[in-house]
């Protein structure tokens, strides 16, 4: 890994794939990694959440570990270079629902690997989990990310309004959400057919 960036020298074991891309378990020692793409101004105002204190993260990662509601990955380009995070948390199996997050570094935003990240991570879901319903929140002026859940099917279902404060501001969320049938309509290969 290059000395320029703050990335562990952990190997990654890959566990599951997309388009160019695959996922691989997010260990307590990539939140150095996840706090650098945190920190990014773009990714704080999009996810609302300001990078706390480095201990705090890895505490959160450390748990995040044991939770049984959550499943959180990096992901990685075919040569094994971490690009971002993505996570299916809250995850209800009983009521099969579930709701996802992503986050890419900001050199690696814009190249399709979100899109790509995206439809691994409902493959997984409802190919692999018993779910029924997926869903996301972002800010209504997130138009990167409304344009990466409208393209892997996701629908819109309304507006939290003014759910998000940041740099003293409201922000309203858009609710998006895929059900199984709609995922099993989709025209695309599913991620264990790559």
């Amino acid at each position: 890994m290059s000395e320029d960036t703050a990335e562990p020298d952990i190997e990654r074991i890959p566990c599951w794939r997309g388009r160019g891309i695959t996922f691989a378990p997010l260990e307590t020692g990539d939140a150095e990694l996840v706090q650098l793409w945190r920190s990014d101004p773009v990714a704080a105002h999009e996810t609302g959440v300001w990078p706390g204190s480095l201990y705090e993260l890895r505490e959160r990662v450390e748990r995040h570990l044991d939770d049984n509601e959550r499943d959180d990955f990096l992901v990685l380009l075919p040569d094994g270079t971490p690009i971002g995070l993505v996570a299916l948390h809250d995850q209800h199996l009983a009521e099969g629902v579930a709701e996802v997050s992503l986050m890419l570094g900001p050199e690696h935003r814009g190249k399709g690997h979100g899109p790509a990240a995206l439809d691994a991570l409902t493959d997984l879901a409802f190919g692999e989990l018993p779910m029924q319903r997926v869903e996301a929140f972002t800010h209504t002026d997130n138009t990167a990310a409304l344009s990466t859940l409208t393209g892997a099917g996701f629908v819109r279902e309304g507006v939290r309004r003014s759910s998000c404060m940041h740099r003293g501001r409201r922000y309203d969320n858009a609710v998006h959400s895929l059900l199984r049938p709609e995922w099993e309509a989709l025209q695309r290969p599913r991620s264990w057919e790559l």
